[in-house]
């Protein structure tokens, strides 16, 4: 049993209530900020005299709903390019002024919020690093504990070690950073396997688990489009949307091809789904007279997942712990464009029995492939018929680890040599004064 704990503000050196920054650079989908919020909740029902902020370059932050001592602040918005590349997504300025702005927003929040824990999402030096000059202060200062926070998938190990060392995310891990937490189990996955970390950084790497979701209070029935969609429904989430076209269009072929086919559908487009192709689904859906019915975006998504008979998605991260969480038979369908992460998640998971996936090269994308998928949900067991000890302790664990890393002295001057990544933090900051002088 989990055993009650003092107060944090007992344990912290000087005695003053945690405040804890999150930084989630979202340049894409939704993934980076929902996770950061479901983190900042737990830690603020735990803690009560927490407060959090989270730093976020969402453009749909706003639509979202923050708990009592939870708050956000919102970054100018950048856009990935298919090459790969990055551009400021309403500004109109070179992508280095918008990144200059951008850390000098993160600077300066850093600064007047005096974070006694910062947790910084996936990106150890930040886009284009610009968390550098607030880890760098943070770090002259003594006051902030500082951990990493990755997903159980990064990418498949190929392509991962050549990024991050593109990016010096091993030199930024050794010299700003006191823990590494995995927000899964090495049961499932081991995300930094191939990458040959020193020793001293591999000591520093938690895992926690996967992150429970709970249902809001008053959560129940949907109102999809013009109607009420009563359960049991398939709820079919291809997450931000962004690139999930493929996934509702092999959806409602399924049911244009079989007339039969049931439980009825629910479709999250998700807010970045292209407009043209909305019209376009639209349009298809029609015909089938309620059979699909559609909604654009949802802000609690857990409160979707009541009366899902089963669930079709791609696979991101918070998916999985959704479907996890409520216990839900799955199906996905996943990505493998511009990450491996989704299929390498999806197929770990399918080979312990947590959920089935859906592979054009090995099941064919014939819409006869998904109907059958989803007329099978009614009799595939769930993920606990195949129990994990710790799979959804997540939270729990993240609660004990603040409580760990922030009950520590400071660590002693780690004698990192001054590489291209500290210039880079200085070189920034200097463009930064540049641009206010």
């Amino acid at each position: 049993m989990h055993q009650p704990q003092p107060p944090l503000r007992a344990i912290h050196p000087d005695r003053t209530p945690p405040r804890i920054l999150l930084y989630s650079h979202d340049t894409f989908g939704l993934g980076h900020l929902r996770r950061s919020r479901t983190i900042a909740q737990a830690l603020v029902s735990a803690f009560p005299d927490a407060s959090a902020l989270i730093l976020t370059g969402s453009p749909v932050a706003g639509r979202f709903d923050f708990p009592e001592r939870v708050d956000h602040v919102r970054l100018p918005g950048v856009v990935k390019q298919p090459d790969g590349g990055y551009t400021a997504r309403n500004l109109g300025l070179p992508i280095e002024e918008t990144t200059a702005i951008r850390a000098e927003i993160i600077r300066a929040t850093a600064r007047a919020f005096r974070p006694t824990l910062a947790i910084v999402d996936k990106e150890p030096t930040g886009l284009h690093g610009e968390f550098l000059p607030a880890l760098e202060e943070m770090r002259a200062s003594g006051n902030t504990r500082v951990v990493l926070g990755l997903r159980d998938v990064l990418d498949a190990p190929e392509a991962l070690q050549p990024e991050w060392e593109r990016k010096e995310a091993v030199a930024a891990i050794e010299r700003y950073y006191d823990q590494l937490w995995i927000y899964g189990l090495p049961e499932v996955y081991r995300p930094l396997d191939g990458l040959d970390l020193p020793a001293e950084i591999a000591a520093r790497v938690r895992y926690t688990g996967y992150l429970r979701r709970e249902p809001s209070e008053g959560g129940g029935a949907v109102q999809a489009a013009d109607s009420l969609m009563a359960p049991p429904y398939v709820l079919v989430t291809p997450g931000g949307g962004g690139d999930g076209a493929a996934l509702v269009d092999w959806t409602i072929a399924a049911y244009e091809s079989d007339p039969d086919l049931a439980p009825n559908a629910l479709i999250v487009y998700g807010p970045f789904l292209e407009d043209a192709r909305r019209q376009e689904f639209a349009a298809r859906i029609r015909p089938l007279k309620g059979r699909v019915e559609t909604i654009n975006f949802h802000s609690r998504m857990e409160d979707l997942y009541a009366g899902a008979i089963g669930v079709v998605a791609m696979g991101g991260y918070n998916t999985f712990c959704e479907i996890l969480s409520f216990d839900k038979p799955s199906v996905l369908a996943p990505r493998t464009r511009p990450r491996l992460e989704q299929r390498i998640r999806a197929e770990a998971a399918e080979e312990l029995g947590l959920l089935r996936t859906l592979d054009c090269d090995r099941d064919g994308a014939d819409p006869r492939a998904m109907a059958d998928a989803i007329r099978a949900l009614s009799s595939q067991p769930p993920p606990s018929a195949s129990p994990l000890p710790g799979l959804l302790g997540g939270l729990e664990r993240i609660v004990d680890l603040t409580r760990e890393v922030l009950a520590t002295e400071p660590a002693a001057d780690r004698n990192t040599p001054v590489t291209s990544i500290r210039r880079a933090a200085e070189r920034l900051s200097r463009a930064m004064a540049g641009k206010r002088a």
